[in-house]
């Protein structure tokens, strides 16, 4: 794979400050996040909608490149070093059959695999699209496709909306990806889990809990309603959409990140770098096209 240099200087950046979104000056990027001196309590390198495959561009995505652009992210990230590593869903993209589509994932995944920091992988739509979610998980060997770990202080729920209305799992064509849910189960399940953890938590999910058009989770307000009533969730990161997006909801940052797959070069990647402190701030490192944000707590 090619060589990336990662630029000091990425353009303009968003940050949120007490529920107003402001621009100001990219910060320089060195090894250390930011200006401040505080550490924080858990570190997790985030990456989404890598799209691999071994196939030529389809319109602006660049499906090879992800391997160049995931070599790129990995610099950064054994430079800082997170505990975890989550990849926000669409790891690869549909091959015609399900022999060529394990060989897309066991390429990409031997990237990814090498990173720093315990992986976790988010079930997208096209993760599903030719494999079953048996056939995903255990080529990453990842038992469970909605579950929940504490790091730093701090409770992270990785869910699933890969579910049809009818409640019928995503698998081998049997979707459309305009049909997102969370399962009345997973629902349940993650209810109580927020009730039990008590811990202050950040959510993981591929399609948008923001947004009611076609990217968005058919029941998301019910999802969000059980964020709300646990009081404990800060803030939830998503894909699918492609392009940088934040809304705050009820006091709960509903952060969009940007598609590694989207353009070709590597002024094209995104990727980031999220920092959770002891007192519940969150700051989010961008790099490349991934914007910057601040959440005070």
């Amino acid at each position: 794979m090619s060589g990336y240099k990662v630029p000091a200087d990425l353009g303009r950046r968003a940050f949120l400050r007490n529920g107003s979104l402001l621009l100001t000056a990219a910060t320089l990027k060195t090894g250390t996040l930011f200006a401040e001196n505080q550490s924080p309590s858990v570190r997790i390198g985030l990456v989404t909608d890598l799209h691999y495959a071994d196939k030529n561009p389809g319109g602006s995505r660049h499906y090879r490149e992800t391997l160049d652009k995931l070599e790129d992210a990995g610099r950064q990230f054994q430079q800082d070093q997170p505990a975890h590593v989550v990849e926000l869903g669409d790891f690869i993209d549909a091959a015609d059959s399900v022999e060529v589509e394990k060989k897309y994932l066991r390429r990409i995944n031997k990237e990814f695999a090498a990173l720093p920091g315990q992986k976790h992988y988010v079930l997208g739509n096209h993760c599903v699209d030719t494999l079953t979610k048996d056939e995903f998980l255990g080529e990453v060997g990842q038992k469970h496709s909605y579950y929940s770990f504490d790091a730093g202080g701090f409770h992270f729920v990785v869910l699933d909306a890969c579910f049809r209305s009818d409640g019928t799992s995503y698998g081998r064509k049997n979707f459309q990806w305009t049909d997102p849910n969370v399962s009345k189960e997973q629902l349940e399940w993650v209810a109580a889990d927020l009730k039990e953890s008590g811990k202050n938590t950040i959510v993981f999910v591929h399609q948008r809990l923001d947004v009611s058009n076609s990217y968005g989770v058919k029941n998301a307000s019910e999802v969000r309603q059980v964020f709300e009533e646990s009081g404990k969730v800060l803030a939830v990161f998503q894909g699918h959409s492609h392009k940088n997006d934040l809304k705050d909801i009820n006091g709960i940052h509903y952060c969009v990140h940007r598609a590694m797959v989207e353009g070709s070069g590597p002024e094209n990647n995104g990727y980031s770098m999220l920092d959770v402190f002891a007192d519940g701030s969150i700051r989010v490192t961008g790099f490349r096209e991934q914007q910057d944000y601040q959440w005070d707590s």
